[in-house]
């Protein structure tokens, strides 16, 4: 009887072992054995060296897995998150980053021991129950890998990913990617421009400057369109002065200056269409094309005697304008300065002209209005002003008093207050108005512009500048967190996960410069 009851007590105590969540205490306490793979991996065409990366893909169970890395998910269209208490949250999103090599000093193993992970993950909104997973999210190294399984690389992360015995397994997403544009390392040194299928930069040697223009499809042959140097050769290459590149009016030019102070003179260049580059202004001014000729304002001593408004046609040159006037110079404390900008001073809209003018300190800074075919000159707003644009046939400008944004009829009437702060910057884009706002000495808020209530804030935290490129405005968000495009509706297009240092002047995708490394780097 004592043999029975011990027959039944453990026949007993293995059924209780049965019913008890055998693969939940599996997924908190077991190792498992991982191995690296003995074939060729590329993710978006860069072949992973698996033998000696700190995070290299594993497979478990027949099945390859994957690092989630801050740059490999980024770089695949990922972001994550984590927190102690939410855990690991990962959702495909508009965003974009560098390859990593996470190249390691020592060569990984053919084995390893990883933990099946028992940390809360949600994927696009979903929560993942590991403890029911075929094939379980791994912990490796302090970094959760997924299988990728056609539920997660294809359905949830919408990667496509194929495999052959030559060519092992390949991996690709669908965001943007960024690319290295080939250009020589002294490029970054200096600004750099892409233009209709070309690379344009500058060599700089002691006290001369070179500028090269390249293929974007064989950056390596490059030719050598302009040179310049200054007249001293003893001097140091500091009186080269800056330089930069501008596309105006679908054209590229570019503009150096040589000299320094009151003397130095500014240097306007046009690439011509045959790819080479034409010397076309130079002194101390600045210029627009109208119907009737080049409009030149000249800068310099010579402003502050007025009339220094002239038009150029067919090589020759006439005064317009109210000769008593002082043109595009404006009232900065006690000192008058040059204003600067784009069209921050002076516009060209059909028959007219609009710029800013003074004729002494108690009447500066004005918008006035020049009828190129009558030369009649009026003023259209007579307050003082900072910097405006015409904008689909209306004036919008920044007043001195209260650094607000406004706006009027293009002959200065029907004047409407638009912006709720005070702005440091604003531009259009696709009918929409954005503008920033200062927070601090190097932050900014971004705002579109809201006729009909209160202005909307276009970027959730504060950034430390934009700029249009390609009629998207490029946010860069500061703390080495890189950019963010975003569309003439505000809509997030793209968010570089990378630091980045500079944007350059581009036709054709987003060209700039990181500031982790200084290469230059493209996004088509």
């Amino acid at each position: 009887m004592r043999r029975n009851w011990s027959r039944y007590a453990l026949a007993f105590l293995f059924c209780l072992i049965l019913m008890m969540p055998a693969v939940q205490i599996s997924a908190s306490e077991a190792s498992v054995k991982v191995t690296l793979p003995n074939f060729k991996v590329s993710l978006n065409g860069h072949v992973v060296e698996n033998q000696y990366r700190e995070y290299p893909l594993l497979v478990y169970r027949g099945i390859t897995y994957f690092p989630m890395t801050w740059n490999d998910t980024r770089m695949l269209g990922l972001e994550t998150t984590w927190s102690q208490t939410a855990g690991l949250h990962i959702k495909q999103s508009q965003v974009t980053s560098a390859y990593a090599s996470y190249k390691s000093g020592s060569r990984n193993a053919s084995s390893y021991s990883a933990k099946i992970s028992t940390s809360a993950i949600t994927v696009n909104g979903k929560v993942i129950d590991n403890s029911k997973e075929q094939y379980p999210l791994l912990n490796f190294r302090n970094i959760t890998y997924f299988p990728l399984t056609w539920r997660f690389a294809y359905e949830e992360f919408g990667w496509d990913y194929k495999w052959n015995a030559v060519n092992g397994l390949s991996i690709t997403s669908h965001n943007p990617q960024l690319q290295p544009t080939g250009l020589p390392a002294f490029a970054a040194d200096n600004d750099v421009a892409l233009f209709k299928g070309y690379y344009y930069f500058v060599e700089t040697t002691y006290t001369t400057n070179r500028i090269y223009r390249a293929p974007v499809k064989q950056p390596s042959d490059k030719e050598e369109i302009y040179s310049y140097s200054h007249p001293d050769s003893r001097t140091s290459s500091d009186l080269l002065g800056p330089f930069s590149f501008q596309i105006r009016d679908n054209t590229l030019w570019f503009i150096y200056r040589l000299g320094g102070g009151v003397m130095g003179s500014d240097y306007f260049v046009k690439i011509v269409d045959d790819g080479m580059a034409k010397l076309m202004h130079s002194g101390s001014l600045d210029f627009r094309v109208t119907p009737y000729g080049t409009l030149i304002v000249r800068h310099g001593d010579s402003a502050f005697e007025g009339g220094n408004l002239s038009l150029s046609s067919a090589g020759e040159s006439e005064k317009v304008g109210d000769p008593s006037l002082m043109y595009a110079v404006t009232l900065s404390g006690t000192r008058w300065s040059l204003g600067s900008g784009k069209a921050s001073y002076m516009a060209v809209n059909g028959d007219h002209v609009y710029v800013l003018a003074s004729r002494d300190e108690s009447d500066a800074n004005k918008i006035y209005e020049i009828n190129l075919k009558t030369n009649k000159t009026k003023k259209i707003v007579d307050a003082s002003v900072g910097w405006f644009q015409v904008i689909d046939k209306k004036l919008y400008y920044v007043k001195d008093k209260d650094r607000s944004l406004y706006s009027s009829d293009i002959d200065g009437k029907n004047e409407v207050k638009l912006s709720e702060h005070a702005v440091t910057w604003f531009e259009s884009i696709d009918g929409n108005i954005f503008y920033t706002t200062k927070k601090s000495s190097t932050q900014y808020d971004l705002y579109k512009v809201n006729p009909n209530g209160d202005d909307t804030l276009a970027w959730g935290t504060s950034i430390a500048g934009v700029q249009v490129v390609n009629s998207q405005l490029v946010c860069l968000l500061g703390g080495n967190n890189g950019v963010a495009l975003l569309d003439g509706s505000g809509r997030l297009l793209l968010k570089v996960s990378e630091p980045v240092g500079r944007v350059f002047t581009s036709d054709n995708g987003l060209l700039f410069q990181k500031s982790n490394d200084s290469s230059l780097a493209i996004i088509r």
